[in-house]
């Protein structure tokens, strides 16, 4: 994913009220820009920190600026937009670059499932082979054939988080809807598709990756469960740059 123009460098005054942030441009000027992300973005919204912006040419548009990268502290340049995942995947989908995921012949976006939710995305092939997928955990192991027009249930989170070094860590606070997602996603395995959790990781600075438990413990849970019931668990790190974001490569769950 390539960023429409080229972003603005500036640096971190506050970032407040969930989307907006207060930035002083290398320019001199000062601005408020949005900020697409409702977490806590801990570690990337300290004040000082460098920040690159994308700018909106839409006069109708209230904020000119978006927040798009943060260099954390440890010089780590990372990807806070949280609207930008599903659109890396989507191209990586086209493109063939997650192995995981490849060969199913239609892929939709934000179709309705569980209990008054969306998916991220739907990928259907109807004319693939049966595929077995085997199911470990340290209690029990489970063989079941997916059916031939099998579906796969992809959910997309985002992931900025790292408290130890080399370790991406995700939710950064409590995250009760991805709680919820990942009850769903069990659910469609029940009915005997595949379901995936996908993490993107925008940072390059990490090697590994664990749930917080301690930051959200009912997610942790959630996750484990979800794991040993069917659900496929992927993480996949970011290449990050002023000019775009890329899927680059698979990474460990350190559970």
């Amino acid at each position: 994913m390539e960023f429409p123009s080229p972003l603005v460098r500036g640096r971190l005054i506050q970032r407040y009220k969930r989307f907006f942030a207060d930035v002083v441009l290398d320019d001199g000027r000062a601005i408020t820009a949005h900020c697409p992300n409702p977490g806590a973005m801990l570690g990337v919204n300290t004040p000082g920190l460098p920040v690159w912006l994308s700018r909106s040419a839409d006069p109708k548009r209230k904020l000119a600026h978006t927040l798009e990268l943060v260099e954390t502290a440890e010089g780590a340049l990372t990807g806070v937009n949280t609207l930008h995942p599903n659109r890396i995947v989507a191209e990586a989908l086209a493109a063939g670059a997650l192995p995981e995921l490849a060969g199913y012949e239609a892929v939709r976006r934000e179709v309705k499932y569980g209990e008054a939710s969306r998916v991220d995305f739907l990928l259907t092939g109807a004319d693939r082979a049966p595929c077995w997928l085997e199911i470990k955990n340290v209690q029990s192991q489970l063989q079941r054939e997916l059916k031939p027009d099998h579906r796969v249930w992809l959910e997309v989170k985002n992931c900025h988080l790292s408290r130890t070094k080399g370790l991406a860590e995700f939710p950064d606070c409590v995250a009760a809807r991805s709680t919820k997602h990942l009850k769903e996603l069990e659910a469609m395995v029940v009915e005997g598709d595949r379901a995936v959790v996908l993490f993107v990781v925008q940072r390059m600075d990490c090697d590994a990756f664990s749930a917080c438990h301690d930051l959200d413990p009912t997610f942790g849970r959630a996750l484990d469960r979800a794991a040993e019931a069917g659900v496929e668990v992927l993480i996949y790190a970011c290449s990050v740059g002023i000019g775009g974001v890329r899927l680059e490569r698979r990474m460990p769950w350190r559970r």
